[in-house]
């Protein structure tokens, strides 16, 4: 008979009621002081002790977002995987519906706020180029339930040329990202209606000196409105284009470095523009020749 190896581990939780409110290892980020933090600043602690208490809601809701394509119950079980030797109580979908609504959105903002920023290191793959920490703002779009109240709010696709609506109401959502590491810096978000640019704004007071923003061309020559700290500094921003149909192949991938400061190009002319003297470390941009195809011993990360 082969030998056998068992391997046995002891988990600590939190006593009675509050035991399922835990996401694993993540909980060592997510702590519990952390949980009971934001939920005395906002006002959500529960007014006495039930079934589903405020903290265990927002680790219930936390791990919702982990297991994306699990029901309430199926995520409920998770948390409770380990926890059979307790004789939990085990709570129906409505009621997890009813004790997020008591919850409610602003605990988890006060948590984003506080735990979202940059996380990479000196040496982390991807994250810094020529000593500038690489970031990223791109967007997305989300389904949301077809109901009356939020299709009030946020429109339906529509055809063009037509006034006929189809699908299911859209959320847009912006992030800014550390490249490498996918850490969100900052998220805004609201209708589809409203373009990118808008929500970008908002975003733009968590950027610092020491950035290098990747942008897309929908932000090409668009005027984002700096912060005072950004006025005064500068942050490069890099966006991908092509620089005019005459020379595609050639500028292929040739990033401009932009001036938040005046939310346009740097340089007279945009189309000579060489990616590897952005401003900041290494001066002011140097202008080279139309269809020049630099070294690049430094490519940039993908975000």
């Amino acid at each position: 008979m082969q030998e056998q190896s068992v391997i046995t581990r002891e988990i600590a939780v939190a006593a009675g009621v509050f035991a399922p409110g835990h996401l694993g290892e993540l909980t060592q980020v997510v702590d519990f002081a952390l949980v009971d933090a934001v939920l005395e600043e906002t006002g959500t602690v529960q007014k006495r002790v039930r079934l589903l208490p405020s903290r265990v809601v927002v680790y219930f809701v936390l791990a919702l977002a982990l297991f994306e394509r699990c029901s309430y119950r199926a995520v409920w079980g998770k948390l409770v995987a380990s926890l059979d030797a307790l004789a939990l109580v085990r709570p129906c979908t409505s009621a997890l519906c009813r004790a997020r609504r008591r919850v409610g959105a602003a605990p988890f903002q006060a948590l984003f706020e506080t735990l979202a920023g940059p996380v990479a290191g000196p040496h982390t793959p991807g994250a810094f180029w020529r000593g500038l920490r690489t970031v990223a703002i791109d967007g997305t779009s989300f389904h949301l339930p077809d109901s009356e109240p939020i299709a009030a709010r946020h429109t339906k696709r529509k055809r063009k040329g037509e006034d006929v609506e189809f699908g299911y109401p859209l959320l847009r959502l912006l992030v800014l990202i550390e490249c490498g590491t996918r850490a969100v810096l900052a998220a805004a978000f609201g209708p589809e209606t409203t373009g990118e640019t808008t929500y970008a704004e908002q975003m733009l007071d968590r950027l610092a000196r020491g950035m290098l923003v990747l942008l897309d061309t929908g932000f090409d020559g668009y005027p984002l409105p700096a912060p005072t700290p950004l006025h005064r500094s500068g942050v490069p921003v890099p966006v991908r284009r092509p620089s005019h149909p005459a020379d595609h192949q050639a500028a292929a991938g040739r990033l401009l470095p932009v001036d938040l400061r005046h939310g346009k190009a740097a340089g007279a002319d945009r189309r000579s523009m060489d990616h590897r003297d952005l401003p900041g470390r290494h001066g002011p941009p140097r202008a080279v020749a139309p269809g020049h195809q630099p070294h690049r011993p430094h490519p940039l990360p993908r975000p």
